[in-house]
C-alpha cells in the first residue's frame, strides 16, 4: 500500500478544502435531533449539494453514476469533510454506504437506472431490514417470508432496530423465499418501498433518548419480484456483499470524528486541571495511537478492495472489515468512558452532547453485526479455524 499523494490527489484536497470552506458558511444550522422530517430535509440537502458540486458516491464506479474516485481521493474526502466540520451523512447513509454499493454490484442495469441516480441526489432515503427480534446478528435465523404469487412475492414478518424507517422510502429487506432450505440458503435480497400498503413503522426509543431505530410489521406486503436483487434464494451471499461495506468503509468517517473528539477532550483536560493526571495523559495516549492505527486500517481495507479490482475481483471489502469493526467498537466506547473521567460529574448531565455520545457508543458493539458475530468470522474467514469450536 503506497500512501504518498500524488499531484493530482494533492490537487482534488486543495479543491475540496476550498469548496467546504466557502459552502458550509452558508449551510442552516442543524435541526434537532430528534426530528427525524426535518433531518430528512437537511441531510437530503446536504446531500443534493455534494452533488452538485460533483461530490456524490465519490467511491461509487462511474458507470453506477459516481464518480469513479480512487481510494485515495475517498479517503482524502472523509478526511477533509470531517476536518472541516462539515454535516454527517446522516439519513442518507444507507444507501449511499451499502444499499447503493449493493445495488451497483449485484442490480440490473434496470434497478441500477432506477435506485443509484436518487440517491445520489438526496432524493430517496433508504432503510436497512435485516435484525429481526429472536435473532439478533444471526441473520440466518431470519423468520420473515416472501411466498411468490405470480410477478409479485407477498411478505409477511416484522423487522426491528431499523434506522430511520419513519423517513425512508425504500428498505434493504432480507426475506426467506424458501423455508425449506438450509438456514444460509432460501433467502433473498429484496427492495422494499416503505410505503407499500401493509407496512407499519413503529419508532423505538433509545437509552440515549432518540428514536433513530424503529420496528417495521410487514402484513402481506406485495412486493413486484423485479425488486429482488440478485437470484432468488440467493440473498445471503447477497446480503454479505452489503455487510462488506457496512464493516469494512461505512464507519471510516466516524474514525476521523472520534480522533477530532479526542482532541477536544485533551483541551478540555488541560482546561479543568485533569490533564495533571498522569494516568489519564497516558490513557488518551493510548487512544490516540488506536485511532490512528483503525485510520491505517481503514486505508488498508480501501486499498486492497481496490486491488482486487484491478486484478479482476468484485473490489467488495474483505473481511478485514471485521477486524477494524470489532476493533473500532471498542475504541468508541473507551474514548467516551475517558470523557466522563475527564468531565467529571458535569458528564452525567444528560443536556450534554458527550452524555449522548456515551450512551450511544454502547450501542456499537451491536450494530451493524455484534463484536462475537465478529470474532467467528475473523476465526474462520481469516485464521482458517474450524466452525462450532
Amino acid at each position: 500500500m503506497d500512501l504518498t499523494l500524488t499531484g493530482e490527489e494533492e490537487d482534488f484536497r486543495r479543491r475540496l478544502r476550498a469548496w467546504l470552506h466557502d459552502t458550509l458558511p452558508g449551510l442552516p444550522p442543524e435541526p434537532p435531533a430528534d426530528d427525524w422530517p426535518a433531518r430528512r430535509a437537511y441531510d437530503c440537502a446536504w446531500q443534493r449539494a455534494l452533488h452538485d458540486a460533483g461530490y456524490a458516491g465519490l467511491h461509487w464506479p462511474a458507470d453506477a453514476g459516481g464518480r469513479g474516485a480512487t481510494p485515495t481521493q475517498h479517503l482524502i474526502f472523509i478526511e477533509e469533510t470531517e476536518r472541516a466540520g462539515a454535516p454527517y451523512v446522516g439519513a442518507n447513509f444507507v444507501g449511499l454506504l451499502h444499499a447503493g454499493p449493493t445495488i451497483a454490484a449485484e442490480g440490473t442495469t434496470a434497478q441500477r437506472a432506477r435506485w443509484l441516480p436518487p440517491i445520489l441526489r438526496g432524493e430517496e432515503i433508504w432503510c436497512q431490514g435485516f435484525s429481526e427480534p429472536d435473532a439478533g446478528s444471526d441473520l440466518a435465523s431470519l423468520r420473515t417470508r416472501a411466498v411468490r404469487d405470480g410477478d409479485s412475492y407477498v411478505i409477511t414478518g416484522s423487522k426491528i432496530w431499523t434506522s430511520h424507517a419513519e423517513v425512508a422510502d425504500w428498505c434493504e429487506l432480507l426475506v426467506r423465499t424458501d423455508p425449506a432450505a438450509p438456514r444460509h440458503r432460501g433467502i433473498s435480497w429484496i427492495a422494499l418501498p416503505m410505503n407499500a400498503p401493509g407496512v407499519t413503522v413503529r419508532p423505538l426509543r433509545t437509552l440515549a433518548g432518540t428514536t433513530e431505530f424503529a420496528e417495521v410489521f410487514l402484513d402481506e406486503v406485495r412486493v413486484p419480484a423485479t425488486h429482488r436483487v440478485g437470484p432468488e434464494n440467493d440473498g445471503w451471499r447477497v446480503s454479505m456483499v452489503t455487510l462488506s461495506y457496512e464493516r469494512g468503509t461505512a464507519f471510516a468517517g466516524e474514525v476521523v470524528a472520534c480522533r477530532r473528539t479526542l482532541a477536544r477532550l485533551a483541551r478540555t483536560a488541560r482546561a479543568n486541571g485533569r490533564w495533571d493526571d498522569a494516568v489519564l495523559r497516558r490513557r488518551l495516549g493510548r487512544l490516540h495511537a488506536e485511532f490512528t492505527a483503525l485510520w491505517r486500517l481503514v486505508q488498508w481495507n480501501v486499498s486492497e478492495a481496490a486491488h482486487a479490482a484491478r486484478t479482476g475481483g468484485d473490489g467488495v471489502p474483505g473481511a478485514g472489515g471485521s477486524v477494524f469493526k470489532l476493533r473500532y467498537s471498542q475504541a468508541r466506547q473507551e474514548l467516551y468512558e475517558a470523557a466522563a473521567d475527564v468531565l467529571g460529574p458535569e458528564s452525567l448531565d444528560a443536556r450534554q452532547e458527550w452524555t449522548a455520545q456515551r450512551l450511544s457508543s454502547l450501542s456499537y458493539t451491536i450494530a451493524a453485526g455484534t463484536s462475537q458475530i465478529q470474532r467467528n468470522i475473523i476465526a474462520e474467514r481469516i485464521l482458517g479455524l474450524p466452525k462450532g469450536r
